[in-house]
């Protein structure tokens, strides 16, 4: 199984880049980034911030590591336009030596969307939307030219040149949803979701079912599957915490609780375990102190 890591995108490029070596050093996989421009809300209401913009802080991660798989989680196809998102994806791909995951979804987050001026639209056109940009987009990162009329989306003999270093470059889609699934089962080689290891064993069984009513063998989709990781020692303070906290999306305790629930993940089928920063520290050195513990204490436990 594989391991990574998702700095909040708020954080500072010195410690995103810090972390990137850290890990990469420590024998991580992977780190992926939130392709967000401004902090989500529960009102809905426009945020101020500092958010970092996924698409550079990806390209100047791929130009400062060497090993590591890069990814977007997720990139939304209303408010980034198909030839654009194949694009810069193909560049990243090249600057990273072939690293690159792109990752896609349709779009959620109400706040940037309204702020910006951008049509979230309902969720059945929002996957229409979807449904053109990752044909387009596949089509412009194998294909010579791509041309694709739709209602959302025309493009007419365009190129991506340079090609990605990757043939092909994978395309990740993060979702839980039927329709978004079998699209899911029809382009993409990876597929992303949250949720503990209860929460996520019944989309992974919707993911099957996608899979063969697509006519795809469900093994050949690579699985990733992240969690709100609170690493508390006390049992007391975590039987506390797992009161007040999120059921379905976080996992809590000491390092042994950590392993078990990976390998109930592992036991799903799960190829990659993400761990968000989002719960780690409130300061730099916290975040980065948990993250060695994980590194020493944990993942050792999934090393042959």
């Amino acid at each position: 199984m594989k391991f990574s890591v998702w700095p909040n995108s708020e954080r500072a490029w010195d410690e995103v880049r810090d972390l990137a070596s850290a890990i990469e050093r420590d024998g991580w996989d992977g780190l992926w980034y939130a392709d967000h421009y401004m902090p989500n809300t529960a009102d809905d209401a426009t945020a101020r911030g500092d958010l970092h913009e996924c698409v550079a802080v990806l390209s100047a991660l791929a130009a400062v590591t060497r090993r590591i798989r890069l990814g977007s989680l997720v990139t939304p196809t209303t408010m980034n336009h198909p030839a654009l998102i194949a694009n810069r994806a193909a560049t990243i791909d090249r600057i990273s030596n072939g690293r690159f995951v792109l990752g896609m979804g349709a779009g959620w987050q109400v706040n940037e969307h309204r702020a910006f001026g951008i049509d979230l639209f309902e969720p059945a056109a929002r996957v229409d939307r979807f449904a053109e940009a990752i044909e387009i987009v596949s089509g412009m990162l194998s294909g010579d030219t791509t041309t694709f009329a739709g209602r959302h989306f025309t493009v007419t003999d365009a190129p991506c040149d340079p090609k990605p270093v990757q043939d092909p470059l994978p395309i990740l889609v993060g979702t839980g949803s039927p329709r978004m699934l079998r699209l899911t089962a029809r382009f993409a080689s990876e597929w992303n979701t949250w949720g503990a290891p209860e929460a996520a064993a019944p989309v992974v069984e919707r993911l099957r079912v996608a899979c063969e009513k697509e006519g795809r063998d469900p093994s050949t989709v690579r699985r990733s599957v992240q969690a709100l990781f609170f690493l508390v020692d006390d049992d007391k303070a975590a039987a506390d915490l797992r009161a007040v906290v999120p059921a379905d999306r976080s996992v809590v305790g000491g390092p042994a609780a950590i392993i078990d629930a990976l390998g109930r993940y592992r036991d799903l089928g799960f190829d990659e375990v993400c761990f968000p920063d989002f719960t780690l520290g409130g300061s730099v050195a916290e975040r980065a102190d948990a993250y060695a513990r994980i590194t020493a204490e944990v993942l050792p436990a999934f090393r042959g």
